[in-house]
């Protein structure tokens, strides 16, 4: 019991501290001895819930940690705070819209409104799709401290492609969150589905967390000028349900 005790004060400090931290520090501020915390993090290792950087030795939350916490996100409440923003907003422009949430390397679909006449789409809920290939897990990457990024995609092997398209280089990711930034939205254009698009901003919570990436699906041929118009619904809906969830700017 001492040990769980002390794996679970491990996971919480990471997760106050919000980017990877040295091993040695971890044990100097929780007062365990260097050797049960060396222990202790590699059992975590190995259950998915810490992830190692060789490269400068810290330790950072891993995959799992993040199943656990987005398992807890992905509750009713949000989910039925967020329903009348989602279907508002596909009032509004008549597209498809989606909320989706970050669940390890993957973004998870937990609301899909159809806007009438529109196409299926494969982002229905409860479909998990690689986060990088989309617009929802793009804007929702862009948010997390650069660390946590890279802990995410420590290889190469962490990349999955889809219509042959996608980064496959952490260098490559870091790019494409640092453009996602820059303007203040994300942008798929056919690395899900070949034709369709998708704008998405990220959502935040009353901590200033991100918590959801809310996203509308078009087809690429549409205009310039209604895209224009299409970006500013995204970004004002994700503001008003980043608001509704106590988020102050």
């Amino acid at each position: 019991m001492p040990d769980a005790g002390e794996a679970l004060a491990l996971l919480q400090l990471l997760a106050r501290r919000g980017t990877p931290q040295p091993g040695a520090a971890l044990a100097r501020e929780l007062g365990i001895p260097r050797s049960s915390t060396y222990r202790l993090l590699g059992v975590l290792r190995d259950a998915g819930f810490v992830t190692h950087s060789p490269d400068d030795r810290r330790w950072g939350l891993g995959v799992a940690a993040y199943e656990l916490g987005s398992a807890y996100t992905r509750q009713e409440p949000l989910q039925r705070v967020a329903l009348p923003t989602i279907r508002r907003l596909v009032d509004e422009v008549q597209q498809n819209a989606h909320l989706a949430m970050l669940h390890g390397r993957d973004v998870l679909y937990v609301i899909e409104e159809r806007a009438p006449g529109r196409p299926m789409l494969v982002t229905d809920v409860g479909v998990r799709l690689p986060a990088p290939l989309t617009a929802s897990g793009l804007a929702l990457l862009a948010a997390q401290p650069t660390a946590q990024v890279r802990a995410l995609f420590p290889s190469r092997a962490e990349f999955v492609q889809r219509q042959g398209v996608g980064p496959t280089s952490l260098t490559a990711l870091r790019s494409e969150l640092a453009q996602v930034r820059r303007r203040g939205y994300a942008i798929e254009n056919g690395s899900v589905t070949p034709g369709i698009a998708s704008i998405a901003a990220c959502v935040f919570d009353h901590t200033g967390q991100p918590a959801a990436g809310l996203a509308c699906t078009f087809g690429a041929d549409l205009p310039d000028s209604d895209r224009d118009d299409l970006v500013a619904q995204v970004q004002a809906s994700a503001e008003s349900l980043s608001h509704r969830l106590g988020h102050r700017a």
